[in-house]
């Protein structure tokens, strides 16, 4: 037993000095990774790995829920919150798209870009993509043309349901927070759609010229 475990001895110590070596590599492999030395993995393989929820919902599905509620929440809070102690209509819709471009700016343009499968892919539901101050302040003049195309909306419907009841002493359809996310999270996405085909043409203009 002693010349066999004296003959084994130096193939365990082998064997440990090599599993030691092989965990300091990947320590090594592991501190030193960035995007040069790392090797590629495909999107399928990335999914496997994913945490969620079972239930997969496209990308525009997502966008749209986010938006919507991001700007119910902020009509909730900033004008039916406000709405009793700021009795003047003109300073509750300066507060309110104030609140709307400080929410689109620090919450709800950062959860599309946490979200995102990789760095700038979800962009396209961003209009301002400008961090710091001067998107904060992008993000606040869109707000308020964002909310001047809600409260056009608004005046439209009502309008028209005037017209059909007949009393223009009443507003039938007033402002809550459900049907004020829907306007601003629809006009939201059609200014992105209208961006998106001018690229589409600007960029066909420049490859005609091109060629």
């Amino acid at each position: 037993m002693g010349r066999k475990d004296r003959k084994t001895a130096p193939e365990e110590q082998r064997t440990a000095a090599e599993y030691y070596q092989l965990k300091t590599k990947a320590v090594e492999d592991l501190v030193t990774a960035d995007k040069n030395n790392s090797p590629q993995v495909s999107e399928a393989e990335l999914r496997k790995y994913r945490s969620g929820p079972k239930i997969r919902l496209r990308d525009w599905v997502k966008a749209v829920l986010i938006k919507w509620w991001f700007a119910g929440a902020v009509c909730f809070f900033f004008f039916w919150g406000l709405g009793m102690l700021i009795p003047s209509m003109e300073n509750q819709l300066i507060i309110l798209g104030a609140g709307l471009g400080m929410v689109t700016d620090l919450l709800t343009n950062n959860i599309f870009r946490y979200y995102a499968k990789r760095p700038g892919a979800n962009d396209r539901w961003i209009m301002v993509r400008r961090k710091g101050v001067p998107g904060l302040a992008l993000n606040l003049v869109y707000a308020f043309v964002l909310l001047g195309l809600v409260v056009m909306t608004y005046q439209i419907i009502n309008g028209i349901a005037v017209s059909i009841t007949g009393a223009k002493d009443t507003v039938p359809v007033g402002v809550e927070p459900i049907l004020f996310g829907l306007l601003a999270m629809g006009w939201d996405m059609a200014l992105l759609g209208a961006r998106r085909v001018m690229k589409r043409v600007v960029d066909d203009a420049k490859k005609q010229q091109a060629g």
